[in-house]
């Protein structure tokens, strides 16, 4: 290094995560969080010990697996000299008393592992882990319940203290949020949990609130892919001088689940919506899906496909009954046991297709770019020969 012309070094490094980059170099950089999960709080912990211990790294919109990388190659920082280095700063073996220190350059750290940010193919997702949170609804439960009522402002607390506990960005959350129609009680004992201030409604209990709201909208002429009120929209599935079917909360969950997607920034909160209008292509899927998890929730319940596809056209209205057809599912969301029947595959169930078909699409690929230097100077020996 003594015979350099250049003063300084200068020290590079490409980094696979340019987004998460440039939002820390930005004038208002979010403050980011370390979230973990306990085991209980796994999909199927129980017997899934794989990826338990972990963190992840999450800003407000994004996620990164936080890993341990080991390398054969250890790494160091150098510093450049700056021109003051002095013999005595410095101790050489063997070196020469006239050897120019000028360009001398120093190791100030070595590392022998890194920490890498890692997404998955699949990316992340709250529902899984909102799902084995939050206590299923399957009916009964309403305003009625014992406890004292909760403020909007209440709720919402309620509801962030619950995403503390999921280890993905808050936008994910509030994603998964949606996507499994969660939703909390009007009234709640002071010393409860947060977790237990919450449900999410069964595929049953969701029909049943669709099957009403959609009654609803026929009487009342409400077009439900045009604007409406929602307060409109929920006076039109209440029986007069009735008590309510189901908590309000839970209507406006199935809406919002099924409204366009700039609906989802109407807050989380029973209350929050004003106005909405439901997306055609985005009901059609949920509604099709919902209804085969509460038909056929296994392959032992499985149904007919014709009886499907008629019931499916029957819970939507009139103009979306071209819509149906097994395409518009989504994927890996159903199986045929047989040329006529069909049954729903869970969220838990449809990961495991899905990583199986990856992990045998990939082996090969997965050799090529192995870590292990040893077996790729191996493999190219074996090529020449």
């Amino acid at each position: 290094m003594s015979t350099q012309a250049a003063r300084s070094i200068l020290f590079t490094h490409t980094s696979p995560s340019k987004e998460l980059a440039e939002l820390l170099s930005s004038k208002e950089a979010p403050t980011l969080e370390l979230k973990s999960t306990s085991t209980s709080h796994l999909p199927n912990s129980s017997t899934d010990t794989e990826n338990h211990d972990y963190v992840n790294l999450c800003t407000p919109n994004q996620t990164y697996r936080i890993r341990q990388v080991q390398s054969s190659n250890s790494i160091h920082i150098l510093q450049p000299s700056d021109g003051d280095a002095q013999r005595g700063d410095i101790t050489m073996v063997g070196a020469d008393d006239e050897m120019n220190l000028v360009e001398t350059v120093t190791t100030i750290a070595k590392c022998g592992s890194t920490l890498e940010l890692h997404t998955p193919a699949a990316g992340f997702s709250a529902v899984s882990f909102l799902e084995g949170m939050l206590t299923v609804y399957d009916g009964g439960e309403g305003s009625e319940d014992v406890g004292f009522d909760l403020e909007p402002a209440e709720k919402e607390g309620v509801i962030r203290r619950v995403f503390e506990d999921v280890p993905v960005s808050g936008a994910q959350c509030e994603a998964g949020w949606i996507e499994i129609c969660a939703f909390v009680l009007s009234r709640a004992d002071k010393g409860e949990v947060a977790a237990r201030c919450c449900r999410r409604p069964s595929a049953r209990a969701k029909l049943e609130v669709w099957k009403r709201v959609l009654e609803g909208a026929v009487l009342q002429g409400i077009r439900l892919d045009q604007q409406f009120l929602v307060s409109d929209l929920w006076k039109s599935v209440l029986d007069d001088g009735a008590e309510e079917p189901f908590p309000r909360a839970l209507f406006e969950a199935i809406v919002r689940r099924v409204c366009e997607a700039d609906g989802q920034a109407q807050g989380l909160v029973d209350g929050d919506m004003k106005w909405a209008s439901i997306d055609k292509a985005r009901c059609t899927r949920w509604v099709g899906e919902t209804y085969l998890e509460a038909m056929a929730p296994a392959q032992g319940s499985a149904i007919g496909r014709s009886e499907f596809l008629n019931a499916w056209k029957d819970h939507l209205p009139d103009s979306w009954r071209d819509e149906v057809a097994l395409s518009k599912l989504t994927e890996n969301s159903y199986r045929h046991p047989d040329h006529t029947t069909i049954y729903f595959v869970d969220n838990i169930d449809r990961h495991k297709i899905k990583k199986n078909i990856s992990t045998d699409a990939n082996t090969a690929a997965a050799a090529k770019k192995s870590r292990n230097w040893h077996e790729l100077f191996r493999n190219q020996k074996r090529q020449k020969n």
